[in-house]
């Protein structure tokens, strides 16, 4: 690991920006300053080119060791955008038709009315399948093969391509089981051979033991501000947070951290996370390695939907894979950006118009389910320098 100084009880920025981005340099060191932000990495890549790569603050509430430059922690659901990336490939190979029924390639998906759910709502939400039927247990989330047959053998939970409801964990089961039925290759294994390894990003689906002492532990965050307790028996959103506790602890045992998730137990930083989305936001390819054509990243601009979503009670515009900017949202200009974020605020934003890939990972959670006030500060900084 690198050292890093820490000449103040909050931390300093370590690390490059380019001058265009000095207001979001600053902004991330007010942030480290006030107390609001404990550990965190920030990444530009402009063009396929870093161009901002920061850290700072530290890696504990104890405020004991510095964030390294290759300090990791799990990023929530930031992971959803890799295991997208991974179906994405192989749609872009011919592999995968993202109009086709999921039962054309994993048959027994096809239970309980799911026959004619296609690929591309199963990536923008809309399935009807936002979560596992109860009885349904946090070891059965951790047994891949037991929480997939669950899936596939349950109904859907409202019409779907009506509206969306907001996959919360099981994201990956269903498309990673897509991507395993088609190339062989678990998603972990897709993910590492065929993303992370090609393009030298430091992101693991689950994380191998070799690199604990490399992990910042996410802080929980307070109370999130959803109130389920006036919805109907049965509501998509009851069914969905239900069966396993929203406790961002799990992520310290050994459980969570040997599993495969596809939709919340990635690890890596803001470079890595900006490294292989940069591949969207370059034309497909960066530094020579090809992952998708022009054709296919075009795809995921195609609206799913755009409403208020069943799970998370917020205006959400759906591409596929990836929320899109909608009119409900102020702070995203109304052009092809692609993005999604992970619980207590990390972010990865893809600005294909503009060429430009953002992101930020931290490890002290906020209160919300997607974005937090510093995302949205260190966001702002970001899309005023591109402005």
């Amino acid at each position: 690991m690198s050292d890093v100084k820490i000449p103040s009880k909050h931390g300093t920025v370590e690390g490059d920006a380019s001058p265009r981005f000095a207001e979001l340099r600053a902004a991330f060191q007010q942030q480290l300053d006030s107390g609001e932000e404990l550990g965190a990495s920030i990444a530009v890549v402009d063009h396929g080119t870093p161009v901002v790569d920061l850290w700072g603050g530290f890696r504990e509430v104890e405020r004991t060791s510095g964030w390294q430059r290759d300090t990791i922690t799990n990023v929530w659901s930031i992971t959803k955008t890799m295991t997208t990336l991974a179906a994405l490939m192989l749609a872009d190979r011919g592999l995968l038709d993202l109009d086709a029924p999921v039962a054309t390639y994993w048959p027994e998906f096809a239970q309980n009315g799911k026959a004619e759910i296609t690929v591309k709502q199963v990536m923008s939400h809309t399935a009807g399948v936002s979560g596992w039927e109860m009885p349904f247990t946090l070891d059965q989330l951790y047994d891949y093969e037991e929480a997939t047959a669950h899936l596939a053998a349950q109904a859907p939970w409202w019409e779907p391509g009506t509206a969306s409801g907001y996959s919360l964990l099981n994201y990956g089961h269903i498309v990673g089981e897509i991507v395993r039925r088609i190339s062989g290759k678990t998603l972990r294994a897709f993910i590492a051979e065929e993303i992370a390894g090609p393009l030298g990003a430091d992101f693991t689906l689950g994380v191998p033991r070799g690199a604990y002492d490399r992990i910042s532990n996410v802080v929980p965050p307070p109370p999130a501000n959803l109130d389920l307790s006036q919805l109907p028996p049965g509501h998509p959103a009851l069914k969905t947070f239900g069966p396993i506790p929203m406790d961002a602890t799990v992520t310290y045992t050994n459980a969570w951290r040997e599993a495969e998730i596809g939709a919340a137990n990635g690890f890596g930083n803001a470079r890595s996370v900006a490294r292989i989305q940069s591949v969207i936001t370059n034309g497909g390819e960066v530094d020579g390695i090809r992952l998708l054509s022009q054709k296919t990243i075009d795809r995921i601009f195609e609206v799913q939907s755009d409403g208020m979503d069943l799970v998370l009670f917020q205006p959400l515009r759906f591409g596929i894979g990836y929320g899109l900017p909608s009119k409900q949202e102020s702070q995203l200009p109304d052009r092809r950006i692609a993005y999604w974020g992970g619980w207590g605020g990390s972010i990865v934003l893809n600005d294909v118009d503009r060429g430009f890939t953002f992101a930020y990972v931290m490890n002290r959670m906020d209160g919300a389910v997607l974005g937090s006030v510093r995302s949205a500060a260190y966001q702002k900084a970001f899309l005023d320098a591109i402005a």
